[in-house]
């Protein structure tokens, strides 16, 4: 009976760390095999994806609990802030920056708008910078361009932040139009 009691012990223990393991995600390596004339935009999915950026590894991280759309836009734009959440693209003559939070919020889209008005008081420009173009990018979500009758925020400049005061005027302009389209 005791041997059966430590079986039991041992095999919900190794079950229990092969659980969190796998809830941890698999750890990816960046691709240093490719070629550095790749000017396509980076392939980003859900889930663990790690990019070397100026000497850091950098990694586009979703905890595994958060499955709803709502939660995945909430971490996005508490990442907007982060210098160091992006990746890079390109070739060494015409390097780009690839915004991870703001393009994620972009592909979240409706659930992304009402949380990223709220980041329009932010004293980050940087961050700001980032909201306003994530919010161009969320508002044309196709479910979203249905009820605004495809009208999007479209901002003049964007990712400049010296644009950022016309470009705030432009959003909430757009949310006075279209805020009621929210509280459905």
């Amino acid at each position: 009976m005791k041997q059966q009691a430590k079986l039991a012990v041992l095999i919900g223990s190794c079950t229990l760390i092969m659980v969190i393991a796998g809830c941890a995600g698999q750890s990816i390596s960046p691709d240093t095999s490719s070629s550095a004339a790749d000017t396509s935009a980076p392939q980003v999915s859900l889930g663990a994806q790690t990019s070397h950026i100026d000497g850091e590894f950098v990694t586009d991280w979703v905890p595994p609990l958060l499955t709803s759309p709502e939660e995945k836009a909430a971490y996005y734009v508490s990442r907007l802030a982060d210098r160091r959440f992006v990746s890079r693209y390109g070739d060494r003559d015409n390097p780009r920056t690839w915004y991870i939070a703001a393009e994620r919020l972009g592909e979240i889209g409706l659930p992304a708008v009402p949380l990223l008005f709220t980041r329009l008081n932010t004293t980050d420009d940087y961050e700001l910078m980032l909201a306003l173009y994530a919010l161009q990018l969320a508002t044309q979500d196709p479910l979203l361009m249905v009820r605004t009758r495809g009208d999007y925020v479209q901002l003049p400049a964007v990712l400049d932040p010296a644009a950022n005061a016309e470009n705030v005027r432009i959003a909430r302009q757009w949310w006075q139009q279209h805020s009621a389209q929210f509280a459905e």
